[in-house]
């Protein structure tokens, strides 16, 4: 049997403003009606899988938790304390598995077009590993790409090929002669090989790596739907991806070909190569009108955008900003998080509309002294206990039903009712319902920070301040 090893880091900042690090592109809808870590976990329906893994970071956990819920995919979820990159995350899945399964280890932001190829490609691939090789896939190109890595093809191995070297990204050259070669293939970053083998062979050529990872898995602690290693050994180990710890070094790689309409997603014009276009060659999503402007990806889900006499453009549009790139220069997108980054500008990190546990808030105005916020609780979920220093709200309920404790009181709250909490007060919020609680927040004082929070009770095991 196999056991899917789903890598759900990262933070995606090459399709900002759309991908930011508190919500990276895995968690997004952008190639249909699931999200990307959706559609990897739908995509191993074809396959025997005994069990999914997802290793994730910490922020991210409950966006994994409730994305793979909805799927009916929620098997386990490893939290890395740190990132450390993917030899260690492997280490991680394999070291907390039972039993020695193949392990199929797979990106959680990449397209497969082709389900059926890819899961012929997997198949192919399982007498190799079963047979003590460590397999990665290697995609058949369809152009000169110099955004990837290539792998070059050896001798026959079975249904697939002995690894003859590996190859970082080529100047454009260099890879149009690879491409005419036909020796080469695109680098996935997808592995299938045994637990065990992966093990040796870490342990074989980066000892520090594998000693640390064990050690951080020995008391492994479950925290509602997730596992946590130790922190404080997890974060001296190596940074080191799979590629250069083990697969470069090990005399037991082998190559499968994979044909399956794959891309990486790695920037807007990667998006617009793989989306069904118009007759100009135009791409949307949203409210879009064009008029003589052909071969541009739009993207604008809150308000009407106009394009006019515009050419090979990206332009997407989210509630709080806007980019407008030539589809040559959009792998610049990352370097504009990397300002705001710098200038402590929330953009490159958090979207205006925030996702938390028990739902999410939109911070749709704010002031010197005010913020107003639309907060949406899920069914059943609730916020916790908690007051604040230097802040009062007041919260007016839209629809639904809420459950409210302000200060030694606790009642229940419907359509157009409100409360006022003063600065101080312990209170809470919960949803009994079975429908969306929508309400409006109104905060006013000297300061509105996030961090203006003590919890004292919380359902969802977040740390008190």
């Amino acid at each position: 049997m196999i056991k899917a090893i789903i890598m759900a880091g990262g933070s995606g900042t090459r399709l900002w403003p759309l991908s930011r690090s508190g919500y990276p592109k895995q968690f997004l809808k952008l190639n249909g009606d699931d999200t990307m870590l959706q559609s990897t976990v739908k995509r191993l329906h074809g396959l025997e899988i005994s069990a999914t893994v997802t290793i994730c970071n910490e922020e991210h956990r409950f966006f994994v938790a409730e994305q793979l819920r909805e799927i009916d995919g929620l098997d386990s979820i490893i939290l890395e304390p740190v990132g450390k990159n993917t030899a260690p995350a492997i280490a991680l899945a394999a070291l907390t598995t039972e039993g020695d399964p193949l392990l199929l280890v797979l990106a959680a932001d990449h397209v497969i077009q082709n389900e059926q190829a890819f899961t012929d490609a997997v198949n192919q691939a399982v007498p190799l590993a079963e047979a003590g090789k460590l397999v990665t896939f290697g995609i058949v190109p369809k152009e000169a790409h110099t955004g990837y890595g290539y792998i070059k093809k050896g001798s026959q191995e079975g249904s697939g090929f002995v690894v003859d070297k590996f190859v970082e990204k080529p100047s454009s050259q260099v890879a149009h002669d690879y491409i005419e070669s036909g020796n080469y293939l695109w680098n996935s970053g997808m592995f299938l090989f045994k637990a065990s083998r992966y093990l040796e062979e870490l342990n074989k050529f980066r000892p520090d790596i594998y000693s640390t990872c064990l050690d951080a898995t020995k008391n492994i602690e479950r925290d509602l739907d997730f596992l946590r290693v130790s922190k404080e050994i997890f974060k001296k180990c190596p940074s080191e991806s799979i590629d250069y710890a083990v697969m470069e070094k090990t005399a037991d790689a082998v190559l499968v070909s994979m044909d399956a309409g794959w891309s990486d997603i790695g920037s807007w014009s990667s998006l617009w190569d793989i989306s069904e276009k118009n007759n100009d060659g135009n791409v949307t999503q949203g409210d879009v009108l064009f008029h003589n402007s052909k071969n541009c990806y739009v993207r604008s889900n809150d308000r009407l955008t106009a394009v006019i006499g515009a050419d090979d453009l990206v332009i997407v549009d989210t509630k709080d900003a806007l980019m407008v790139a030539h589809k040559d220069a959009v792998q610049d997108a990352k370097i504009i998080a990397q300002q705001l980054k710098a200038v402590q500008r929330s953009e490159w990190e958090l979207h205006r509309e925030v996702y938390r546990p028990w739902g999410k808030y939109d911070s749709i105005a704010n002031g010197g002294r005010y913020q107003v916020k639309c907060i949406t609780v899920n069914p059943g979920a609730k916020l916790s206990l908690q007051m604040h220093h230097h802040r009062a709200e007041h919260w007016i309920v839209v629809s639904g039903t809420a459950k409210v404790t302000n200060g030694d009181k606790t009642f229940l709250l419907s359509e157009n009712e409100s409360t006022f909490i003063p600065v101080g007060v312990i209170h809470t919020l919960e949803n009994p319902g079975k429908v969306n609680l929508e309400l409006i927040e109104v905060q006013s004082g000297s300061y509105l920070g996030e961090d203006d929070i003590v919890r004292f009770e919380d359902i969802y095991g977040r740390v008190k301040n």
